[in-house]
This record gives C-alpha cells, sequence and structure tokens, in this order.
C-alpha cells in the first residue's frame, strides 16, 4: 500500500510544440491519479493548441492551460519537464520559459525531467554538479555543464528527477511521487 500522496500538491508541466506526448500524458495522468491538481503552461497563450508527437509523427494536440509569462513559480509546488527533441529545443529560446524553470530550482522545489527535458536544466543553470540521466545524445551537453550523467533508467539527486525515455515512464513516475510527495 503505497503512503506517498500528491492530495493539495499543485504541479507545473512546462511543454510546447513537439512534445513527446507520451512523456506529457502518462505522467499527467498518474500524478492527478495521486491527488495532484497539474496545469499546463507554455509560452503560447492560454487556451493556444500545442503540437504533441509521437516520436517524429504528429498526433494529438493539447490546450495550454496557463501562458508561462503569467505563471509563477510560487503557485506551484513542483515542475515536470517532458522530452520530445523540437520541444525543450524551442522552450530554451523562451526567457520566460527559462526563468520559471531557474526560479523553480532556486526556491529549491522539485523537477522532474524526461528524455530532452533536461536540456531546461542546462538552460536554466540548474545541471552543474547534479547527478542527471537524458536521452542519451544529451550527455554531452549535460556533461559540459558540469553534471555527472548517467546511463540510467531515473536518477534522482535531491529534488531532481532524470529519465532517459518513455520506457522509463513507470520508473519515472514513481520517483516522482516520492520526491514531490516530501515538499510542504
Amino acid at each position: 500500500m503505497r503512503t506517498e500522496t500528491l492530495k493539495g500538491k499543485k504541479i507545473a508541466m512546462l511543454l510546447t510544440d513537439g512534445v513527446e506526448e507520451v512523456e506529457y500524458l502518462k505522467p499527467r495522468q498518474f500524478l492527478e491519479e495521486q491527488g495532484a491538481t497539474v496545469e499546463l503552461l507554455s509560452p503560447k497563450g492560454k487556451g493556444e493548441q500545442i503540437q504533441g508527437f509521437n516520436h517524429l509523427t504528429p498526433d494529438q494536440s493539447f490546450r495550454v492551460e496557463v501562458s508561462v509569462k503569467d505563471a509563477s513559480p510560487a503557485d506551484y509546488d513542483a515542475l515536470v519537464l517532458p522530452g520530445g527533441v523540437a520541444n525543450p529545443d524551442m522552450l530554451r529560446l523562451s526567457r520566460e520559459a527559462v526563468n520559471f524553470v531557474r526560479e523553480m530550482g532556486q526556491a529549491g522545489k522539485p523537477i522532474a525531467a524526461i528524455c530532452h527535458g533536461p536540456w531546461m536544466l542546462v538552460e536554466a543553470g540548474l545541471a552543474k554538479g547534479k547527478h542527471l540521466t537524458s536521452w542519451p545524445s544529451l550527455q554531452t551537453d549535460l556533461k559540459n555543464a558540469g553534471a555527472d550523467w548517467r546511463d540510467e533508467p531515473v536518477v534522482v539527486d535531491g529534488v531532481l528527477v532524470t529519465s532517459r525515455k518513455p520506457d522509463d515512464i513507470p520508473a519515472f513516475n514513481e520517483q516522482m511521487l516520492k520526491v514531490f510527495s516530501t515538499v510542504h
């Protein structure tokens, strides 16, 4: 029987076009099943659509619930950064998105990133000295940013949770639950 709960926790998921949709949908569903309130944040405006992908194929679209420029890290208990190649690459170009991630990290709030999502940890200056994993093509970027990159399904370093790929989502979800449930 599970003792962790996310009841009363508010979690931001930051994404834009090019998100690997399973890395958005499965963690969101899991977090909501654990009692969390989850909001989709994006550099796009509230109500606009984000194009999700199944690998390289456009698939479902998702409605932006909060524009990141209108969001305050103080309103959230934790942050999830899904992957997909284009998603974090475009997010890195948004000053508001990078600042949001940086402020969450500086506030000591948990951040979970999967696949290409850890690129945002690099951009926000949060990778140095951390044990992280990611999609293998990011390992040089993470190492160059000062991280200790590991090829493991999920790596937890304090309040940072990182995973490599969609196959790791079950382990990613379990570690998010453990880390996110400790936030007060």
